[in-house]
């Protein structure tokens, strides 16, 4: 046990955030998304829901604030987007908008969203891990991408 680490992060969870490096990308998925069929390492923390394991990571890493190779700064949190025809609400994006702005000051305009296929497509391609909740919400996917890490 270590002293001002969030009891939520497992070692296995705290271990792979370690390792991630700027630009990295980590998906908290709710308890509908198909984590196993991305072929990544994925960390199952049933019991808690996603706002709360958010709030824990970001206690730890921060978001990412550099410009692309265009020059433009990319929205470090990717949610998925609700389906065309779906009329689900996502009352849960409101709650990640202010666990980030507590973290980070960019808030709200820290987001972006993209369809269920590109969600799907960049958790393949980019993603380190899944982290699986057991989060109800549905839509309450998040992705967050790593920025670097200061020392004061």
């Amino acid at each position: 046990m270590l002293k001002g680490i969030p009891n939520i992060l497992s070692p296995e969870l705290l271990k792979i955030l370690d390792e991630m490096g700027h630009t990295d990308e980590i998906v908290i998925a709710d308890g509908n998304f198909p984590g196993h069929s991305f072929g990544k390492p994925v960390i199952r923390l049933d019991g808690h829901g996603v706002p709360e394991i958010l709030d824990a990571i970001l206690q730890l890493m921060p978001l990412d604030t550099y410009p692309n190779s265009k020059g433009e700064v990319d929205p470090p949190c990717t949610l998925m987007a609700v389906e065309p025809g779906d009329n689900a609400k996502t009352p849960i994006w409101d709650e990640y908008k202010k666990i980030v702005a507590k973290y980070d000051d960019r808030g709200a305009d820290c987001f972006q969203t993209i369809n269920k296929w590109k969600f799907y497509d960049q958790t393949r391609e980019k993603a380190t891990c899944v982290i699986m909740s057991t989060e109800t919400a549905i839509y309450a996917n998040i992705i967050l991408r790593k920025g670097v890490v200061i020392n004061p």
